[in-house]
């Protein structure tokens, strides 16, 4: 690895204060981190050092800065790694030094870890290693260089995928998503189906490659080349290094972009008559003068939520081309979407988040993953009470199905679900005073009764089916069912009364 690529690692975010062509090109041994004021007794041939600059007073002594530098030169170190988090910057008067020696100075932000870069070092040449050792198989000068242009003047993935392939015939390629999207290919690939990609991103058949950026779980790439060994290794390593260089600048100029979409999402939540400028938020992000919106609701239940929520629900998004959104996460660690489009009457926008919905958490099978989607509104005024409902169909979404599901307010069909919209200390509340003693008591006669009413009402207050069910006298049934018209007073009889005790139990 030259410390050129190790420059190059948008990951790292190094910055270079000095270094010529031909320091750069030098090729890294290996990593030491030191703060000694003289380290050469620790140092190897062809090392980068990585230093937090301890050793360095603020005041900055030039002499003392000169004999670290000339002891890195002397012991043949290739590069100085400084860190600015002690100093706030790298000093100039180790510029000054580094440039006298002749020795290159990469500068490390406060949020680059020493052990990341170590890591990134390390990981390439063990990479290099495992592959063939050839430089038949590492890809052509002129393709790189053609490549890096390209990816200088904000080349698509698809223009990358294509020309990294070129020289080797174009072979069909896709870049793919954990759950099947397809983010580009090139121009022999066919299309591909969501769940065919995903047979192929985890199936045994071709070669796949995990691209290496900043992602979660549910918008990873990989690439994916139906054939084995059509592509030498060590070429494949390098194009998936150059596609995760594009993912991670394409995030970054994405960045302005989020802040709008957190802008609009707050408006949308805000309350009645503090929601001021709804309409410059959606034109902000591009939606405004919609026929119709749509608000998605979506939550997880890993232990990185919001992220992971905002992360599902953009990527099933994603998977309508025609639909245009703005996603975030809110502090109620939920994820909320907008999305404009055209009039919906046929319900199509749902019923394409719930067919992705499956593939999106087979990404993650262990945690839960919902969705609720609101019905289409036709103002901006009306965004506010479409998340209302998204929210709501979001709780009954988590009540039928525990592990994923996405449920829209048509629905909520009974009183189960009806019931998981209305807050937990609402439902509590009316559990208690409903239910009453029957739930104080807790154990013993008290919980027996509960029982019996559970059972009771399942079977449609049948005396004889209930005492079946129970291997009970039907005279008991009649016996504890006057108890609990006693302690609750409800009357068992009348149909409003038990609609309560029915709520009152699911409510638990």
């Amino acid at each position: 690895m030259q410390v050129a690529q190790l420059l190059r690692l948008d990951r790292l975010d190094l910055s270079l204060l000095w270094g010529d062509e031909a320091l750069l090109a030098q090729e890294i041994s290996g990593v030491t981190a030191t703060d000694l004021e003289d380290p050469a007794r620790f140092l190897q041939p062809g090392e980068i050092v990585l230093s937090g600059l301890v050793w360095c007073d603020r005041e900055g002594d030039p002499v003392k800065t000169d004999r670290f530098v000339s002891a890195l030169r002397e012991a043949g170190a290739v590069a100085l790694l400084a860190g600015e988090e002690t100093h706030g910057e790298v000093p100039a008067e180790l510029v000054d030094a580094c440039r006298d020696h002749r020795v290159a100075l990469l500068a490390v932000p406060a949020h680059t870890s020493f052990r990341a870069i170590t890591e990134a070092v390390y990981l390439r040449q063990w990479g290099e290693l495992s592959r063939r050792p050839t430089d038949h198989y590492a890809l052509p000068e002129n393709v790189r260089v053609d490549l890096d242009r390209a990816l200088e003047r904000g080349a698509s993935a698809g223009e990358l995928l294509d020309l990294s392939f070129a020289h080797l015939g174009t072979p069909a390629c896709h870049l793919l998503t954990g759950s099947g999207r397809t983010v580009a290919r090139t121009a022999t690939a066919p299309e591909l189906p969501a769940r065919r990609a995903v047979e192929a991103v985890r199936g045994r058949h071709g070669t796949t490659v995990r691209i290496e950026a900043d992602d979660s779980v549910f918008d990873t790439w990989y690439l994916h080349l139906p054939e084995d060994g059509h592509v030498p290794p060590r070429i494949l390593h390098e194009i998936g290094e150059l596609i995760g260089r594009h993912r991670r600048r394409q995030d970054r100029r994405t960045e302005p972009r989020r802040q709008v979409h957190e802008e609009l999402v707050t408006r949308v939540g805000a309350a009645y008559g503090e929601a001021n400028g709804l309409e410059e938020a959606l034109r902000a992000c591009g939606l405004a003068d919609a026929a119709a919106y749509t608000v998605v609701v979506a939550a997880s239940g890993h232990a990185e939520g919001r992220r992971d929520a905002v992360a599902a629900l953009t990527e099933a998004l994603r998977h309508q081309p025609s639909v245009a959104f703005a996603a975030a996460g809110r502090a109620e660690g939920e994820a909320v979407a907008v999305l404009a489009h055209a009039p919906d009457p046929g319900g199509e926008v749902p019923v394409r988040i719930r067919e992705v919905w499956p593939l999106l958490h087979a990404c993650r099978p262990g945690a839960a993953l919902h969705a609720g989607v609101s019905d289409p509104v036709h103002r901006p005024a009306d965004l506010r009470d479409a998340l209302a409902q998204a929210r709501y169909a979001l709780a009954g979404a988590r009540a039928t199905a525990p592990a994923a599901s996405v449920a829209r307010l048509a629905d909520l069909a009974d009183l189960g679900t009806l019931l998981a919209g209305v807050p937990a200390d609402v439902r509590a509340v009316y559990r208690d005073t409903v239910l009453g003693p029957l739930l104080r008591a807790g154990k013993g006669s008290y919980t027996t009764l509960l029982d019996t009413l559970e059972v009771f009402l399942a079977h449609n207050c049948s005396w004889a089916r209930t005492a079946e069910a129970l291997h009970l006298h039907v005279n008991t049934v009649h016996y504890r069912i006057d108890r609990i018209e006693a302690l609750t007073g409800r009357d068992l009889s009348r149909l409003d009364h038990k609609l309560d005790l029915r709520a009152a139990l699911l409510c638990r």
